[in-house]
């Protein structure tokens, strides 16, 4: 059970329409936007608590109007979505969810999902939304509540053993990014059975 300390990052990707999506960032404790990504938060009304980035895609507008609260980091040896994590961190923020990290840029997409796992080996308690779904980077054996016909897709990190129960589909030791798509559901719950880390993307 999540307590109410849970922070979201809205990254500059595709801005959420989802209820699921818009209902994570306005239940979020603390709110940061990874630079450009304030501009779309702001313009719908909203007032980030901070912003980290190396400043290129934020309006001059906004970083006139929110100074005291941008976090310049020059740093291209990561993106701005990670910046972003590693300053909740500094915070004491472990709980987190991404929005906004999706769309617009497909090597953007993949990067960001990507990075999930990283996070979560960094004892990061993490999960991306958006409008479709949401990713949950994933160790060992876990189990999750669903509904029958729900659409599942495994992404293998380094997970070996890997063995499913409440899935439609038999699932193995996936050695390529699309051979644990496109599954389903067949009750109530699923469990994932692994050593390792995997990503699973689950349908709203």
């Amino acid at each position: 059970m999540r307590d109410n300390k849970r922070a979201v990052i809205i990254a500059n990707g595709e801005y959420p329409t989802s209820p699921q999506a818009l209902e994570v960032m306005r239940s979020a404790h603390y709110t940061v936007c990874c630079d450009g990504g304030a501009d779309a938060y702001i313009e719908r009304g909203g007032s980030p608590d901070a912003i980290v980035g190396d400043g290129d895609s934020l309006s001059e507008e906004n970083r006139t109007r929110f100074a005291s609260r941008i976090h310049y980091s020059a740093d291209q040896q990561t993106n701005d979505q990670t910046k972003a994590v590693e300053y909740l961190l500094g915070m004491g923020y472990t709980d987190i969810a991404i929005v906004a990290a999706t769309g617009k840029r497909e090597d953007h997409t993949l990067g960001n999902i990507a990075l999930l796992a990283e996070y979560m080996q960094r004892g990061v308690e993490v999960e991306m939304y958006t409008d479709y779904g949401v990713f949950i980077p994933c160790r060992d054996t876990r189990t999750f509540t669903s509904h029958a016909g729900q659409a599942v897709s495994i992404f293998n990190i380094s997970a070996k053993g890997l063995r499913s129960i409440g899935l439609e589909y038999p699932i193995y030791d996936f050695t390529a990014l699309w051979q644990g798509t496109l599954n389903r559901t067949t009750s109530e719950q699923f469990t994932i059975e692994a050593e390792g880390d995997y990503i699973v993307f689950m349908t709203y």
